[in-house]
């Protein structure tokens, strides 16, 4: 939403241990001093792609799903979390800003992921709005200059670890879209909420780096941008979150917040292929588990107010990502009333 994707684990790197019971990973506990999510807000581009270090927490997370040319499927992840430890800036030692980075690859035979971490202020991570820049150490997520319009119409993109890289060029071919209320993603019964928005349109080419050799693709991507202070309830435990993209050239985004009393909140965003958005609201979205895994990597998704209704099966059932703070993200594929691909995040579940 990661969440959002898309995904609030950009406090992981610096929330304390003492605070990891107050929501999934600390996310729930208050954020005294910076800055909150409000729905008077109205986001501005390119200044938004940039960091909004008023704010605790922060990510640029892109997911894709490749094809090679025998057809094989292939997916990977490449984000990157800012998390503040003080609500200013400052350069140099000084800065409060801590930066993490996740990349991943997986393939029908393995799950590859790494981590990155670096302190702010001294110039081995960073964003920058325009030109857009996101890099930690030699990873890399920039505008080309080949796009039309905005900063994020053409990225190039680069990772790589002892066992994986990969480097994919992404052209939009729609508009970036405004997830929940023009940007403002409630996230809880009790208020919490983030600034989000997305560019699902991406068409990739590029090539992978295996153990076996390099392997040309093509595919789709998808990019989420989030940023909040205080993104949970104190009582949600962890989310399911989905990004769906579908043959008709539709897409969807998915979450559900579990809570500690089994209670989930969702939220969804139906997308049109001309890019206009459709936000739905709590229980708008069902989101039904089809096995008993742990955690499930079989679900059943329906919307029913788009006539919704498809099951979604990963490419492997062990793609957790081996980091810092574990979670699940992989590649899926999509059957039922629409087909496609997409990516499943699921956090909260131990392995």
């Amino acid at each position: 939403m990661s969440l959002t994707r898309r995904t609030l684990l950009a406090a992981l790197a610096a929330a304390p241990l003492t605070a990891r019971a107050q929501g999934f990973a600390g996310l729930g506990t208050e954020a005294s001093g910076f800055a909150l999510p409000s729905p008077d807000t109205r986001l501005r581009f390119p200044a938004d792609h940039g960091p909004h270090p008023a704010f605790r927490i922060e990510w640029w997370y892109l997911t894709a799903t490749l094809e090679g040319p025998d057809g094989t499927p292939y997916g990977i992840q490449w984000t990157l979390f800012r998390s503040a430890l003080a609500p200013h800036d400052a350069e140099g030692w000084s800065s409060p800003q801590i930066w993490m980075a996740h990349a991943a690859l997986t393939t029908p035979s393995a799950h590859f992921s790494t981590e990155r971490r670096a302190r702010g202020g001294i110039g081995q991570a960073g964003v920058t709005a325009a030109p857009f820049a996101a890099w930690i150490d030699d990873w890399h997520m920039a505008a080309n200059g080949s796009g039309t319009g905005d900063e994020l119409d053409a990225l190039s993109l680069t990772a790589s670890a002892p066992d994986f890289a990969y480097k994919l060029h992404l052209q939009a071919t729609g508009p970036l879209v405004l997830q929940g209320d023009k940007g403002y993603s409630v996230k809880s019964p009790t208020g919490q909420a983030s600034h989000y928005y997305s560019q699902p349109f991406y068409e990739v080419t590029g090539t992978l780096t295996l153990p076996t050799g390099e392997i040309p693709v093509t595919g789709n991507a998808w990019l989420d941008r989030e940023w909040s202070s205080q993104p949970l309830a104190e009582n949600q435990a962890g989310w399911d979150w989905v990004s769906l993209t579908f043959t008709t050239g539709a897409r969807l985004m998915g979450f559900a917040l579990r809570a500690t009393d089994g209670t989930a909140f969702t939220s969804a965003t139906w997308i049109a292929p001309d890019g206009t958005a459709t936000p739905y609201g709590d229980g708008a979205l069902h989101l039904t588990p089809l096995e008993g895994t742990n955690p499930p990597t079989r679900w059943r998704v329906e919307l029913p107010a788009q006539s919704l209704d498809v099951e979604i099966d990963a490419l492997r059932d062990d793609a957790w990502m081996d980091v810092s703070f574990e979670y699940w993200e992989g590649p899926v594929s999509i059957t039922g009333t629409h087909k496609g691909r997409g990516y499943l995040e699921m956090t909260g579940y131990e392995r």
